[in-house]
């Protein structure tokens, strides 16, 4: 991992409980512009293309006409569905798509042959370190990134509810949270509004879509994000804790 000395002074000078105050409940197009305006080298968006993610692309390539790099973490698993949602959004924004995966494995059933079989139930941690949480550390240095933009809402978890709108992840950048304050109701009058491409498995039972092995439908009054991991008591993959 690697900052110029101007990004990390640039980093350094921001005041974080000032921007939180700042733009606590703003619309996520301000907090978006306001990062195109003061991170100008290393901005980089994180994106799982679930609806929230296409939400912020669309700022960025059709509003704000900022082609950031957009990162996908092609674990091996994803739902057909997730893939062509994809390249289609690819050819749609002609996005500045950056794609990473484990290293040295290029099928489903390769990672199978190399980590064993169905890894995620024997040891959803290491599943977890191998698909997501080492391809995206190597993402943001592969591109200096100074500043990531998550998708994240505090309504989608009670992990987080408390969720600020800029913050400092463990590497010390600055990890931008534009949805914090929308519900889930915010982001599809957004997607209704603009024409937003979305995938379709979020008509069909999935509100948060990750790796198919591990996802499941979600039932009426269930939480948002119920059917990721569900029987396991985890909450999130390690991307962000």
């Amino acid at each position: 991992m690697s900052f110029s000395i101007e990004s990390r002074i640039q980093i350094d000078n921001f005041d974080l409980e000032q921007l939180n105050q700042r733009f606590d409940t703003a619309h996520p197009r301000e907090i978006l512009a306001w990062c195109v305006e003061h991170i100008l080298e290393g901005l980089v968006q994180t994106s799982a293309f679930n609806v929230d993610d296409m939400i912020i692309t669309d700022i960025f390539y059709r509003d704000l006409e900022r082609p950031v790099p957009v990162i996908f973490l092609d674990t091996l698993h994803h739902f057909p569905q997730s893939l062509e949602l994809v390249a289609k959004a690819k050819e749609i924004y002609n996005l500045d798509l950056r794609i990473y995966k484990t290293p040295e494995v290029e099928t489903r059933e390769a990672f199978a042959a190399k980590y064993g079989a169905d890894l995620w139930d024997k040891d959803i941690e290491k599943f977890h370190h191998l698909t997501k949480i080492e391809p995206l550390q190597r993402g943001l240095d592969d591109l200096n990134a100074v500043a990531w933009i998550t998708g994240r809402r505090r309504d989608q978890a009670v992990t987080r509810a408390y969720m600020p709108v800029f913050e400092i992840d463990a590497q010390q950048r600055l990890k931008v949270n534009p949805l914090a304050s929308w519900t889930r109701k915010d982001s599809w009058n957004y997607v209704f509004q603009h024409g937003v491409i979305y995938n379709p498995l979020h008509d069909q039972g999935y509100p948060s879509i990750g790796d198919e092995p591990i996802t499941t439908p979600v039932a009426e009054g269930e939480d948002e994000r119920a059917g990721r991991w569900r029987g396991t008591g985890k909450t999130e993959c390690g991307i962000h804790i």
